[in-house]
């Protein structure tokens, strides 16, 4: 490959440090519209080309790949996710797929931080209050009182490098940091952290205040808070969830905090596929959970970073060898 320019077709409008950087480098073709393209304008516009940058909104399944054409050789996805994509039809046609992990480790803490915040505090209800009203009885003892955080315990799902920088964010704010996840961490993680270690789910969910979701979506995880995992936390506990929306038993969370078992949710992932569930968006008009858009990894810093580590992977597979973040199955 390392004969031959990349010739790239772009999904999405990237930040313009990466676009430009890119045309610097690359033969560069961006849907400038920034749109999400049927399969058929796709190809159209892919053409002959070598390399597609695609992202999580781009539905690339097996019916796709088999119409990709034979010059298609890599596909580099902007993110760390890779639902979108069929991996193992890519496979079969001898395409690769690269991705960007690690990236958004520190910007996707902060934000479920936040969340970890924003809920038993009352944030954004007392921000909105603020701001609708410009005014406010004053204070009382009895005034939008909300839930101290230092001394709850956390309940980790999945404590790899996003879920530990989460718990050591926590740490610092006095939660006590318990986690579950398929394999237990070192115990040099485990010490530094003060974290405990539930071989049972089920248990630890029951033991915590709040629990934050940080695991892959895979066919084992799907609906990994479902309804009956939901009823084993403590009356009055809080749900967060930066990760992936199929993680979460959307409906039942929703019952659960409307008959008040759960005390409300921090979501900056939900099913959507049909529209927001009009359920919880009169919870989050309630101010009884919080929703963002989708939006843990969107600081300036992480997009340049994500494109910078597209860029590297195009070059390093353009010159022949196999690119650093290749997606294996």
């Amino acid at each position: 490959m390392s004969e031959h320019r990349a010739e790239i077709f772009v999904t999405n409008r990237l930040p313009e440090p990466v676009e430009s950087r890119m045309q610097t480098l690359f033969d560069v073709e961006i849907n400038r519209d920034n749109i999400t393209l049927s399969a058929n304008e796709l190809l159209e516009r892919i053409g002959t080309r070598n390399v597609l940058v695609s992202s999580i909104n781009d539905p690339l399944d097996a019916e796709f790949i088999a119409r990709l054409p034979q010059s298609l050789k890599l596909i580099a996805q902007f993110g760390n996710g890779v639902d979108n994509i069929d991996l193992e039809a890519a496979s079969k046609a001898g395409i690769i797929v690269t991705n960007t992990p690690s990236v958004l480790t520190e910007d996707t803490a902060d934000m479920a931080m936040a969340l970890i915040l924003s809920v038993p505090r009352r944030l954004v209800e007392g921000a909105e209050l603020v701001a609708r009203d410009g005014d406010w009885p004053g204070w009382s003892p009895t005034w939008m009182l909300g839930r101290r955080l230092g001394g709850k315990a956390l309940g980790i799902i999945g404590l790899g490098r996003i879920g530990a920088a989460v718990a050591a964010r926590a740490k610092a704010f006095g939660l006590d940091i318990h986690y579950y996840s398929r394999s237990r961490r070192p115990a040099e993680i485990e010490e530094a952290l003060e974290a405990t270690y539930w071989p049972s789910l089920e248990e630890m969910l029951a033991h915590v205040d709040i629990v934050s979701v940080h695991t892959p979506h895979t066919k084992e995880s799907f609906n990994l808070l479902d309804a009956k995992r939901l009823e084993l936390m403590k009356k009055g506990a809080f749900v967060v969830n930066v990760s992936r929306r199929e993680l979460v038993d959307e409906e039942a969370l929703v019952a659960l905090i409307e008959d008040g078992h759960l005390s409300g949710a921090g979501l900056d992932v939900f099913s959507h596929s049909e529209g927001i569930n009009p359920a919880l968006l009169k919870l989050a008009r309630e101010h009884r959970v919080v929703l963002t858009p989708h939006m843990a990894s969107s600081t300036l810093e992480g997009r340049i970073e994500m494109g910078e580590t597209v860029i590297l992977n195009i070059k390093i597979f353009m010159d022949g060898h196999n690119p650093p973040h290749r997606v294996l199955i």
